[in-house]
């Protein structure tokens, strides 16, 4: 999709040196991907929330002095 925006010259020049890109689109496409990726994984997390992953009766303390079961 071709589109026409007004972006922050000094920002981009950040994001290009950080992502390594050599143009600007190639820096936005950068950006956009790790910002869908991030979103991704807040989601993933979300969905996990409350599913148990956690035993209850597990005791950190036991774990740390060697006793977990």
């Amino acid at each position: 999709m071709r589109t026409n925006i007004v972006l922050d010259d000094k920002l981009v020049k950040k994001a290009m040196r950080l992502a390594r890109a050599k143009t600007k689109r190639e820096a936005v496409n950068v950006a956009l991907r790790e910002y869908v990726q991030a979103q991704q994984r807040v989601k993933a997390m979300k969905e996990m929330f409350g599913s148990g992953g956690m035993d209850p009766d597990y005791d950190y303390k036991a774990a740390r002095a060697g006793d977990a079961r």
